[in-house]
């Protein structure tokens, strides 16, 4: 039970982050591709996500050459 409530504990602290709600919708259009490339909330994820699916790959493939 601390475990269930630490983690619904720490997913709600970080809610703010999780839904990336900032300032600059409106300012710089806020649904283009200008908007993506240029506010760092979007940037910043873009990174992780393309960072993650390369190490997955990178990962599978290893798993692939061992077998």
């Amino acid at each position: 039970m601390k475990k269930i409530t630490a983690v619904l504990s720490l997913f709600t602290w970080c809610l703010p982050l999780i839904s990336l709600a900032h300032p600059g919708h409106g300012e710089t259009d806020g649904f283009t591709i200008t908007h993506d490339f240029t506010e760092p909330a979007h940037v910043i994820l873009s990174l992780a996500v393309i960072t993650a699916v390369v190490l997955y790959i990178r990962n599978l493939r290893k798993k692939e050459q061992r077998n």
